[in-house]
C-alpha cells in the first residue's frame, strides 16, 4: 500500500516523501523573504534598500543602484557590477546565476528571467538556464529577457523587445523576438552612469 503520493499521483517512497517536505519548507521560507524583500523596495534611500539587498545575498558591486519597487526571485543567485542602474519595478530572477556587468543601464519595468516551464514536459517541471548582461549594455523600458542568453558588451535593446537568444556586442536588437536593426557606432566605451535620483 502506497503512503505518500507527488501532485501527478505517482507513488513516493519515505525518503523522497521527506525531502519533498524539507524542499517544501524551504520554499515557504524563500517566499517569505521575497515578501520582505518587496517591502524593502518601498523604502525611499538607495543606502538601505542596498544595505537589506546585500543582506538577502545579492552581490552589489559599488556604485550601483536599484531604484524603487524592484522585484526579485532567489536573491543569492543575483550578481550586479559597479555603477550599475537597475530601473524602477524591475524583476530580477535568481533561480540561477543572473550576472549583470559594470555601466550597465537597465530601464524601468524590464524583466529578467531565467526559468521557464517546459511546456513539452509531462508534469510541465522549470527549465533553468542562466542569464549573463556584459558591460556597458543598455536595455529599454518593458523589455524581457529569456532564460539561456548572453546580452554582449556595449549592445542595446530596445523598448518593449523580447530576447530570445543571444545579442552580439554592440548590436541593437527590437522586436518580438528581437532581432539586429542596427550597430552601435562607439566601440570603446569608458563613461559612467552618474548618481541616480535621491528618492527614486
Amino acid at each position: 500500500m502506497t503512503i505518500f503520493v507527488d501532485r501527478m499521483g505517482h507513488p513516493l517512497t519515505l525518503r523522497e516523501a521527506f525531502q519533498k517536505i524539507v524542499n517544501r519548507l524551504q520554499a515557504i521560507f524563500l517566499d517569505f523573504k521575497l515578501m520582505l524583500l518587496r517591502w524593502v523596495g518601498h523604502i525611499p534611500s538607495h543606502y538601505f534598500r542596498l544595505l537589506f539587498y546585500r543582506l538577502s545575498g545579492i552581490n552589489i558591486g559599488r556604485g550601483s543602484v536599484i531604484h524603487l519597487w524592484c522585484n526579485f526571485f532567489d536573491p543569492h543567485g543575483i550578481t550586479i557590477g559597479q555603477d550599475t542602474i537597475i530601473g524602477d519595478h524591475a524583476f530580477l530572477d535568481g533561480r540561477k546565476p543572473l550576472t549583470i556587468g559594470d555601466h550597465v543601464d537597465i530601464a524601468s519595468q524590464v524583466l529578467i528571467y531565467n526559468s521557464q516551464h517546459d511546456i513539452h514536459s509531462q508534469d510541465f517541471r522549470a527549465a533553468t538556464s542562466p542569464v549573463k548582461i556584459e558591460d556597458y549594455v543598455f536595455i529599454g523600458p518593458r523589455a524581457i529577457i529569456l532564460p539561456g542568453t548572453t546580452i554582449g558588451r556595449g549592445a542595446v535593446v530596445a523598448a518593449g523587445a523580447v530576447v530570445t537568444k543571444d545579442v552580439p556586442a554592440f548590436a541593437i536588437v527590437a522586436g518580438i523576438p528581437a532581432k539586429i536593426i542596427g550597430v552601435r557606432k562607439i566601440k570603446n566605451p569608458h563613461y559612467r552612469l552618474g548618481r541616480a535620483r535621491l528618492f527614486q
